[in-house]
């Protein structure tokens, strides 16, 4: 893949991640409801996963970072998961909303897919040449 290429695909992944980070802080009412209530302190979690996340959205775009902060997001991405199973398994509404199963079900598919190009673009899934 041409490097400058690779550079703005990192970019374009990357961004989202720092936002839906920053959003953990500015509206973790927002977040609180799907974490898992075996973990306790929801606010905790929604925070901690806020820093995550925008951490290894900085670190993906850096090419000095790229590969570990991929391995880091797509790890971080399976950990998360947890939460969307809860959210569909409890049909706990976010946002005032709750969503069907072929929404979970596509929301699943989208999460593989993230975790599938955190992969490719952090080298762990070669390119085809």
């Amino acid at each position: 893949m041409n490097e400058n290429i690779g550079h703005l695909v990192a970019l374009i992944y990357g961004v989202p991640f720092i936002w839906i980070g920053v959003k953990h802080f500015i509206d973790p009412e927002w977040f609180e409801p799907i974490v898992p209530e075996i973990l306790g302190n929801a606010r905790f979690w929604v925070y901690a996963s806020g820093a995550f996340e925008i951490l290894l959205g900085i670190g993906i775009i850096l090419p000095m970072y790229r590969s570990e902060a991929a391995l880091g997001m797509a790890l971080m991405l399976i950990a998360l998961y947890w939460a969307n199973l809860n959210m569909w398994i409890n049909d706990i509404p976010i946002g005032g909303n709750t969503f069907s199963n072929r929404a979970h079900v596509l929301r699943g598919i989208i999460q593989a897919a993230l975790i599938g190009v955190a992969l490719w673009i952090g080298d762990w899934i070669p390119a085809r040449r």
